[in-house]
């Protein structure tokens, strides 16, 4: 896997590149600044690229504005924002295409690096993945025309837990029902939310993710 780490904290930084290389990982850049990480998704077309959202100059909201140029420039470049705040202002940005393949991990939260690993590949390969901080201030922006209005509480709390990435034995485990019974309910929100068995299931997977988090 082709990795870019965008961070301004040269420790943190170097921390990623040595982590990401020991899981057998290609670190192909590691940037400082919002406007070299845009360069450097342009130059390597990485299999997915790690953001702070905070860094030079002003340290609000660069690395993530920097993120959705990445991804306007390279449409659905792979980004997992890795940070230690929930900045929303230009998440919805990042998830506006449809595309799937974004993250959002909050540092202080990630403690298993089996988990980040797992959540990288998940947004490499197109998913999604976000900690529930993130997704519960998302819904705090939630809009008139609700999409989801139709689902049923267990339908939400199943799509709740598939944007925080877990597959469905884990959401059968955490709901303590069974894998049928999870099937059945994501096979529920995919008929509501009009998504068609050709489009794949795992397609469907990240519009339905999508769906939740721009509700």
């Amino acid at each position: 896997m082709r990795v870019v780490v965008a961070d301004d904290a040269v420790l943190i930084r170097e921390g990623l590149v040595r982590l990401l290389e020991e899981f057998g990982c290609e670190v192909v850049a590691a940037v400082g600044t919002g406007d070299d990480l845009v360069e450097a998704v342009a130059e390597h077309r990485p299999d997915v690229s790690v953001v702070d959202v905070r860094m030079p100059p002003t340290f609000t909201d660069e690395g993530l504005r920097a993120a959705v140029e990445a991804r306007r420039r390279i449409p659905g470049a792979p980004v997992l924002i890795l940070s230690q705040y929930v900045e929303v202002s230009y998440a919805d940005d990042l998830l506006a295409d449809a595309r799937g393949a974004v993250g959002y991990l909050l540092k202080d939260r990630v403690v298993d690096v089996e988990e980040f690993m797992e959540g990288l590949r998940r947004v490499a390969s197109g998913g999604t993945v976000f900690d529930p901080q993130v997704v519960a201030q998302l819904m705090v922006r939630r809009r008139r025309g609700d999409p989801l209005a139709s689902l049923t509480p267990r339908e939400r709390e199943v799509l709740e837990l598939m944007a925080e990435g877990r597959s469905n034995p884990a959401i059968g485990r955490r709901l303590v029902v069974t894998d049928g019974a999870v099937e059945k309910h994501i096979r529920g929100i995919f008929t509501k939310l009009g998504l068609h068995a050709e489009d794949g299931d795992q397609h469907r997977r990240v519009l339905a993710v999508l769906a939740y988090l721009r509700s």
